[in-house]
């Protein structure tokens, strides 16, 4: 029997006994519809992960107790961030979950010049939140035990600005260099991918004078969630842990 994964983002430790906030009671309760005596395995993000058992549920309140400790990892060896224009609403969703399942270790949301979503203020933050979560689900799925950041947004212009040390690829259709020449990473590497349309031409200009890249996939053009994921893909079979 399938054993649920459950994210918590407090302290863990053996023995202890836990009560479950409101969000993740109502997935333990109404979503996983687990009964006391239940077990689970929990973790905070931090790496490694712990059984626990459901010591008590109700609409209100939900207890479970820690139990041994178990250093798993299934982090890859590639440290690869991802620094994604900004899509709209699923499609957004959808590249940062796919990602996280494919073990990106870092999210950097851009606003480019042709990204369709307008946000700021109190509807960003909202928007940030949103994608966190999806990537802590996405932990939960897929058996991560380090949970990757999401950076706040911010414009294309401003992330160039940043050192940002190590490999810088864009992903360009208009590019003449395949993945397969190039060698491998000795650190993390960039991989930066436009949103709907594609970076503009000063965009492209401007990345490659920050030291990116431009790679293609192949003779076709993909639309922006399916260029991350299967960039994303390739990228750890040549230098991951996808074999």
């Amino acid at each position: 029997m399938r054993v649920s994964r459950l994210f918590i983002d407090i302290p863990l430790q053996t023995g202890a006994t836990v009560s479950l906030e409101a969000e993740r009671l109502n997935y333990v309760a109404r979503v996983l519809r687990l009964k006391p005596g239940a077990e689970l395995t929990v973790f905070n993000g931090q790496g490694g992960e712990y059984a626990a058992q459901l010591a008590s549920v109700s609409k209100r309140r939900a207890e479970l107790i820690v139990g041994a400790f178990n250093n798993r990892d299934r982090e890859s060896p590639l440290d690869l961030s991802l620094v994604q224009g900004i899509s709209r609403g699923e499609r957004m969703d959808y590249t940062i979950q796919k990602a996280t399942e494919l073990g990106i270790s870092r999210i950097v949301p851009v606003f480019t010049q042709r990204s369709m979503v307008s946000l700021e203020g109190a509807r960003l933050a909202k928007r940030l939140q949103h994608w966190q979560g999806i990537v802590r689900s996405a932990c939960e799925q897929c058996g991560r035990n380090h949970v990757p950041v999401v950076e706040a947004a911010l414009s294309l212009p401003e992330y160039l600005e940043q050192e940002n040390v190590g490999n810088k690829l864009l992903l360009d259709p208009l590019a003449e260099t395949g993945l397969t020449t190039l060698p491998p990473p000795g650190g993390r590497t960039h991989l930066l991918i436009g949103p709907e349309g594609g970076l503009g031409d000063q965009e492209r200009v401007l990345a490659h004078a920050n030291g990116y890249m431009g790679i293609r996939l192949g003779p076709r053009v993909l639309r922006t969630e399916t260029a991350a994921v299967a960039c994303i893909a390739a990228l750890q079979t040549l230098w991951g842990d996808l074999h």
